[in-house]
């Protein structure tokens, strides 16, 4: 199998199990900071506003594009997740159950952000580098490996909260969660002396580019992630109208709840396990939109169904379409130079950043208005604006895809 071979490699491996163990501490905090909010204010505006709160360094530092690739080194994302790790750790430390603590906490928050925004797109713009020092490798299966950390996390860190939980008070997940930050930084600044030469002088061939430039010049790239950012807004449904789902329209408890999302996890993993034979070059558009497609249908029929069962058959299905989206995109994205490819990451993870968070914002009234017909509605939204996303992207530009060697490669937006 392709992740294997991958895995063989020791830069690859090294990376991956600490980015692993890094995406689980990251889940954990992700659980904590929603409880934690909440169970101290028992308010949902709230405890969004602190989602809302981490997402607002990626919007932000979108523009910021030649300060963020100043970090595409090795050692430089180290001492960003040491940053990390010390404001993590810091938490417990911090913490007070009051509209002190809560400050505190949102602060923290941010900071924690504004050092993601930094970190998670120069690591996308080093990965396919490290991967193919030893020579030519398959984007797809690259991409594919590192979006199964995101996989396994959901799956691990969503299945053994519940046992941590009972063995220290949940502040101190974000105890956890730095010290997994301190096996990245460790893992990076080894990194840096492995792969630092080969790295750094690709990384160094151009200056900093404008995002958006690159979206103007590559219209079916700017569609793919025009269309994440229409997902990222209809996820806001799922994610606070998915209780109430269980709860009112099944008649289901917390149990039937944790089932739907193990069955969206499951299926995740699943479905990442099936990337590495997606179709590539020209078709790659049409893969991604109709993924998306199918997503928007999978999220209208959670709101047309009627038992458990089929609840959560339609979470399986909407998790093997995640990986899909996932790994096709950064596939793509991969194939530019790393100048070119951290300037796309930061683009689109703003994108889907703002869109997620005013998803939050916004569609929580639709979801107490009408549970049901929240989701129908952001499927429907979902499906419609994904093929719209594919009839306009599928015409070729005819410009070139610079890639890591300078060279370029004709970008095709045509799907089949």
């Amino acid at each position: 199998m392709g992740y294997i071979r991958l895995l063989r490699r020791r830069p690859v491996r090294v990376l991956w199990l600490s980015m692993t163990l890094s995406v689980i501490g990251d889940r954990l905090y992700a659980i904590a900071t929603m409880w934690i909010v909440w169970e101290s204010t028992h308010s949902s505006p709230l405890t969004g506003l602190v989602a809302v709160a981490e997402s607002l360094p990626y919007v932000v530092l979108a523009g910021a594009r030649e300060g963020v690739a100043r970090f595409m080194r090795w050692r430089a994302l180290a001492r960003v997740d040491a940053a990390r790790a010390l404001l993590a750790l810091s938490v417990p430390l911090l913490w007070t159950p009051d509209g002190t603590g809560l400050t505190v906490l949102l602060g923290l928050v941010l900071m924690l952000g504004v050092l993601g925004a930094v970190f998670d797109p120069n690591l996308g713009a080093l990965i396919p580098q490290l991967a193919s020092c030893d020579g030519v490798v398959d984007l797809h299966e690259v991409s594919g490996l590192f979006d199964l950390t995101a996989r396994i996390a959901a799956v691990v860190g969503q299945g053994s909260v519940g046992a941590v939980l009972l063995l220290v008070p949940e502040i101190q997940l974000y105890a956890i969660d730095g010290l997994t930050f301190a096996v990245s930084a460790a893992a990076l600044t080894w990194l840096g002396r492995h792969a630092a030469g080969v790295v750094g002088r690709a990384a160094a061939q151009r200056p900093p580019a404008a995002g958006r430039r690159l979206l103007r010049a590559h219209r079916p790239v700017a569609a793919a992630v025009a269309v994440s950012g229409v997902a990222q807004f209809a996820a806001a449904v799922p994610t606070v109208g998915l209780p109430p789902l269980i709860a009112v329209r099944l008649g289901q408890g917390a149990a039937g709840y944790g089932l739907t999302l193990a069955a969206t996890a499951a299926g995740a993993l699943v479905g990442n396990l099936l990337t590495p034979g997606l179709p590539a070059g020209r078709r790659w558009l049409g893969t991604y939109c109709a993924a998306w497609v199918l997503s928007g249908v999978a999220l209208a029929g959670l709101g047309l169904a009627t038992t458990l069962t089929a609840a959560v058959a339609l979470c399986v299905a909407g998790g093997l379409l995640f990986p899909v989206t996932a790994v096709t995109l950064r596939a793509r994205l991969s194939r530019f130079a790393p100048a070119e490819r951290v300037a796309l990451l930061t683009a689109h993870q703003s994108v889907t950043r703002a869109a997620g968070a005013a998803g939050l914002l916004l569609l929580p009234y639709a979801v107490d208005a009408a549970p049901g017909g929240s989701f129908v509605g952001a499927g429907l939204l979902l499906s419609v604006l994904a093929a719209a996303g594919w009839w306009l992207g599928r015409r070729p530009t005819g410009r070139a895809v610079p890639t890591a060697d300078g060279s370029g490669a004709a970008e095709h937006g045509l799907a089949g």
